[in-house]
């Protein structure tokens, strides 16, 4: 018999389910840290005015941009791509074991599943500024600082998603190795590294891309690259080299 409409709505799920107290506290909580954020922002129309008049004296100033010290500035260019490049490669290779540890599919135990988990997370709260600023107490100025700093946040940063794309991976090929007795490390390179490479090539490309960034960030602590020229020039009013920058 064809069923009415009040039988249909019966068996549809709800459209828009009813939320918990913690979804609306958390809705209510995010709200109010917004309106807070945009007081305290005070970005008055006179206010951004006034910005915009300074940014107008600033390009006056560094226009034409000064190629006096063109050759410092392009290998300042060169040594933040490379402290990008070493802290990726070295964060990729320090991920792909923690990651094996972090996945609940191959990990050992949950206790280590859940102590790695652990150890990443806070590898990934920290700024890499932060990190640049720490690591130049233990090793001093310049780019050795910025590249161990970029590998402790790749380290994190790769580890999370290594780990979430090993958690998904198909059962069948790791229960088929498993039947013929591989071992653990046999079912790793033979099953699940394949099975992830691609998306393990992706994150390393898009983390290339943000340790290049971040390297001429963590110049302007004194962690090398072209973020310590620039603030060199900042500081001493040259902003046609800042320009050029």
């Amino acid at each position: 018999a064809p069923l009415d409409s009040a039988s249909w709505s019966n068996r549809l799920p709800p459209r828009w389910p009813k939320p918990s107290l913690l979804v609306i506290f958390g809705c209510v909580l995010t709200a109010g840290f917004f309106v807070h954020g945009l007081l305290i922002s005070n970005l008055t129309p006179d206010r951004v005015l006034r910005g915009v008049q300074g940014l107008g004296m600033f390009i006056a100033q560094a226009f034409p941009p000064s190629t006096n010290r063109f050759g410092s500035i392009l290998a300042a260019i060169v040594e933040t791509f490379e402290m990008g490049l070493v802290g990726t490669v070295l964060g990729a290779l320090l991920a792909f074991p923690l990651s094996v540890l972090v996945a609940h599919n191959t990990s050992p135990h949950p206790i280590v599943s859940n102590i790695s988990r652990g150890i990443i997370t806070f590898l990934r709260v920290i700024p890499d500024l932060v990190w640049g600023l720490l690591f130049i107490t233990l090793v001093g100025f310049g780019p050795g600082a910025g590249i161990l700093a970029l590998t402790v946040d790749v380290t994190g940063f790769c580890t999370k998603f290594f780990a979430e794309r090993i958690e998904e991976i198909e059962p069948g090929p790791v229960i088929a190795l498993e039947a013929i007795g591989a071992s653990r490390l046999a079912i790793i390179m033979g099953s699940i590294f394949p099975t992830t490479l691609p998306s393990f090539v992706a994150s390393i490309l898009f983390s290339l891309e943000g340790s290049v960034r971040s390297a001429a960030v963590l110049g302007l602590v004194g962690a090398g690259g072209i973020g310590t020229e620039l603030t060199a020039s900042m500081g001493l009013l040259r902003y046609d080299e800042a320009f050029m920058m």
